[in-house]
């Protein structure tokens, strides 16, 4: 692995003016980490990244590259280019154990984080370094939220959040597993306790459903659902799970780990349609996946899915997808999995006055993450809808930022310097 990662560090032209760090939504330090790490200093490589982005282990893993910093990459216009990713996951996993992590001073303030995703552990980490003390409560038994429950192992291995964790307890920071905020403790009872601000980060857990008769049977499943802890699923030998996003390539490659002898996805466009990455697509492919393409699903029975067929026209109102007369058919499988996407539960807005939604559900926030409610911020999935690791990393450092000047100011700058 190393021999490798050093190679492609080599092949880096060190541009000017990169286009790596322009694709990259955090705006990581690529050329600076590059150049670092071929120095022999892979502890300064580290300590920018992590300053960059706190979850950079993390990102380097599951980050849509082809997307982002590798689809930028110059090298890519008549070869391939550098990847990026496992050069910066290399460094970021190495530096994640010795990375020197302690507070700026301590601070008056206690900040209470309603879950541990990406969102969540990026606001811990940033306060916590501030100085402030941090409470994150977890509805799970460890934290992670979707990295450690809605992706596989096989792709986020589990060992890094733990890693992650044992780095906040470190630094302070109070982890409380298994509650869940809004039935067993309140918004309003935090504040009570003595918070002075709340950060909701609680992403998008309550799955979508087709609305298609057929969906309560036995043997149809959520995607997020199966990713929690796919082993206590029996789904049989033939599985076909409809949808077309990177949550559905990660059912799919896991029923196939888990024993499924054929696993499909069924979409009711075409592979250039679809929402997953192609590198995701591809890899997909490779485990054996099959592909039902230009399908849509209509009914399930307890034989499989009934679909009709689909295609493409165009007129004078432009392309759109249409429904072919007379094409229904059956596709005979053992299970279902729906994987359309999900969206907020309710848990938390049901229970607390004061904070708006949309018509989605999601938090409405403004651009420094202030909820509708005074000392209530929110950012990530909860406020976005289901988006990329990294984007919930970016906007977070912002919120982050807000959050330290609001408590500051309620305690007083000259008060909260040190304590």
């Amino acid at each position: 692995m190393a021999e490798h990662v050093i190679d492609n560090a080599k092949k880096c032209l060190q541009c000017k003016n990169p286009r790596c760090q322009k694709g990259c939504p955090i705006n990581t330090p690529i050329k600076e980490m590059i150049n670092l790490f071929l120095e022999g200093d892979i502890n300064g490589a580290g300590k920018i990244v992590f300053e960059n982005n706190p979850l950079s282990v993390v990102c380097s893993l599951v980050c849509p590259h082809e997307r982002q910093c590798e689809g930028s990459c110059i090298l890519g216009i008549k070869s391939s280019p550098v990847k990026i990713g496992d050069i910066e996951n290399y460094i970021s996993d190495y530096s994640l154990n010795l990375i020197d992590l302690k507070p700026e001073k301590k601070r008056k303030g206690n900040i209470g984080i309603i879950g541990s995703g990406p969102a969540g552990i990026t606001i811990a980490l940033l306060l916590a370094l501030k100085g402030y003390n941090i409470t994150i409560f977890e509805a799970k038994d460890k934290i992670g939220g979707m990295l450690r429950y809605g992706i596989p192992e096989f792709r986020l291995p589990k060992d890094i959040l733990d890693k992650i964790k044992n780095r906040l307890v470190e630094l302070g920071v109070v982890i409380r597993p298994n509650v869940l905020v809004g039935s067993r403790i309140t918004i309003e009872e935090l504040f009570r306790d003595g918070f002075d601000a709340i950060f909701i980060g609680t992403g998008v857990w309550q799955p979508k459903k087709l609305n298609i008769k057929g969906e309560g049977l036995g043997h149809v499943h959520f995607a997020i659902d199966y990713l929690k802890n796919p082993d206590v699923y029996k789904l049989g030998n033939k599985v076909c799970v409809i949808g077309g996003g990177n949550v559905a390539m990660d059912v799919a490659r896991t029923a196939i780990r888990k024993g499924s002898k054929e696993v499909t996805i069924m979409y009711r466009r075409g592979t250039e349609d679809m929402p997953a990455t192609n590198h995701e697509i591809e890899y997909a492919k490779v485990d054996g996946v099959k592909f039902e393409l230009y399908r849509a699903p209509i009914e399930i029975t307890e034989e499989g899915i009934i679909y009709i067929e689909t295609k493409m026209v165009a007129d004078e109102a432009g392309e759109r997808l249409v429904a072919v007369d007379g094409s229904e058919s059956l596709f005979e499988c053992n299970s279902i999995i729906v994987a359309v996407s999900q969206g907020p539960r309710t848990n938390i807005i049901s229970t607390t006055k004061g904070i708006e939604v949309n018509e989605r559900g999601l938090a409405i926030v403004d651009e420094d993450g202030r909820t509708t409610k005074e000392g209530v911020f929110a950012s990530g999935d909860v406020v976005t809808g289901a988006r990329t690791v990294v984007e919930a990393v970016k906007y977070s450092k912002h919120v982050a930022e807000a959050i330290d000047k609001y408590v500051s100011e309620k305690y007083g700058k000259k008060s909260n310097k040190v304590c």
